[in-house]
């Protein structure tokens, strides 16, 4: 902190020079300032905003697919989720698919009041809801409560992920924002690896005060989400001219720096024109097609990898133990190549490669023997990586292609709604009944659709490069 501290009072010194001495510096040292003051405003926000961003969106995360780990925790001694809710694997689906049809509903909506309310007030609302939300659930006796419930968490959940993407883009530029993204989506890495080992501690509580160890889990699990809601209320920023920890000088270079290439926080709210331009913009459309294919191994993976990983060979508490390192993998491996794809500027190339390494993890799994459970769980490791890997610069590829702050936030959520009926198939594919063949069917599916979106990205970056040969100025 003592360095950031010397490097920024340097940075105001060499600035005071130049602003009393302009006329005796040189375009050089002008740029030098200006460069140096900008990637100290940069820091700044990231310290203010990515952070609590990213823990906001792990525990969202927690709560949406704890349920995964619910169904096998304490199956030994029939004190799981399935078992004492009298539910089947059938009706359990179900209840996956209910939340992902409230998710698909309410993510437009969701966005428009997160501009409407400022984003800061939304968040707070949506997380104490779902939180006590996913409390609740931890009393819920049969079928009907689990799905009732679960499709009001989806309602709660449908704004976040598309409200974070939006609300980046009034502070970051088209260059910075897929691993600002990526450090968010990859807490969902996280919360998967930390959910897996909660499980695991959580599973010696059963029976404690009465209560089975999948409803603590629930309850566990949401408690912090109400909590946080509190500080998110206050100390989450809204828009880099309402800051009050900017200075007037950085809040002017926060908004010159964003005038031809972010969303605006003074821009007037989303009008029938403004929709208009984006549901008749047809390149979008491609965007959402791509993003519908990474849906179903993205939801798959979130809720499955408890029951692939007891597929493999590990059994009871030790099968939550196991989902850790795959999703610990994907963390540093979704980092990484969203640094590679904001810093080469080529974040369709980079989905398409990793979405192709996904493919490949998930297409090796579906061919090796069923009782090849060291090399199928190497590959699992593989495909969560690619799968989660490529998110990042498709979110940031589409939101620097988008210009009206109003018209960024609705193509957004639209992208994620599309893709929602991605991860309604995802909730199917990984049958029961084929635990003991190693779930052919997920994996072949899973590999199928990344195929597709690798194919897709090169398509549309190929489009998205013939197009700037004529004069157009779209970002690759």
């Amino acid at each position: 902190m003592d360095s950031q501290k010397k490097n920024i009072h340097d940075l105001e010194h060499a600035g005071e020079i130049w602003r009393e001495n302009p006329e005796t510096s040189s375009p050089g040292q002008v740029n030098i300032v200006v460069d140096l003051r900008e990637k100290s405003l940069v820091w700044k926000q990231d310290l203010r905003i990515v952070p609590l961003c990213a823990f906001i969106y792990l525990l969202c995360y927690l709560d949406r697919s704890n349920i995964g780990n619910a169904k096998i925790l304490n199956a030994d001694t029939h004190n799981d989720l399935l078992s004492e809710t009298h539910m089947t694997s059938y009706q359990y689906t179900i209840a996956l698919m209910v939340f992902l049809i409230a998710y698909a509903l309410f993510e437009v909506p969701s966005n428009y009041f997160l501009k409407k309310l400022r984003p800061s007030r939304w968040i707070a609302f949506l997380m104490l809801c779902w939180g006590a939300i996913s409390m609740g659930l931890g009393g819920a006796q049969n079928y009907a409560q689990v799905t009732g419930i679960r499709f009001l968490l989806g309602v709660m959940e449908a704004g976040l992920f598309p409200g974070f993407v939006y609300y980046l883009t009034f502070w970051y530029r088209n260059s910075e924002r897929s691993i600002r993204v990526a450090l968010i989506l990859a807490s969902a890495t996280l919360a998967g690896a930390f959910g897996g080992a909660i499980a695991y501690g959580v599973g010696h509580m059963n029976g404690a005060s009465g209560l089975s160890s999948w409803r603590w889990l629930f309850i566990l699990e949401g408690t912090p989400s109400c909590v946080s809601a509190v500080f998110v209320w206050f100390f989450l920023p809204d828009y880099p001219e309402s800051a009050h920890w900017l200075s007037p000088e950085e809040k002017a270079l926060a908004l010159a720096r964003l005038q031809g290439e972010g969303s605006k926080g003074d821009a007037h709210a989303m009008t029938w024109q403004d929709a208009k331009e984006v549901l008749t913009d047809w390149r979008l459309y491609a965007h959402y097609a791509i993003y519908f294919g990474i849906s179903t191994p993205f939801s798959s993976l979130s809720l499955f990898t408890p029951s692939i990983i007891a597929g493999l060979g590990y059994t009871d508490l030790r099968a939550q133990l196991m989902t850790v390192p795959p999703y610990a993998v994907a963390y540093v491996v979704t980092i990484v190549v969203a640094w590679c794809a904001d810093h080469f500027d080529a974040r369709g190339l980079h989905s398409a490669v990793f979405a192709f390494i996904g493919a490949m993890g998930f297409l090796a799994s579906a061919l090796l023997p069923a009782d090849a459970y060291l090399h199928r769980y190497g590959c699992l490791i593989v495909a969560a990586s690619g799968a989660f890997a490529c998110i990042p610069p498709l979110l940031g590829w589409l939101s620097s292609n988008l210009i009206s702050t109003a018209g960024t936030g609705l193509a957004i959520a639209l992208n994620v709604s599309v893709g929602a009926p991605g991860q309604i198939v995802g909730v199917w594919i990984y049958k029961s009944d084929e635990a003991d063949k190693g779930y052919p069917t997920g994996h072949w599916t899973n590999a199928a659709l990344l195929l597709f979106v690798s194919g897709g990205c090169v398509l549309l970056r190929g489009y998205y490069g013939w197009r700037n040969r004529r004069g157009g100025r779209f970002v690759y």
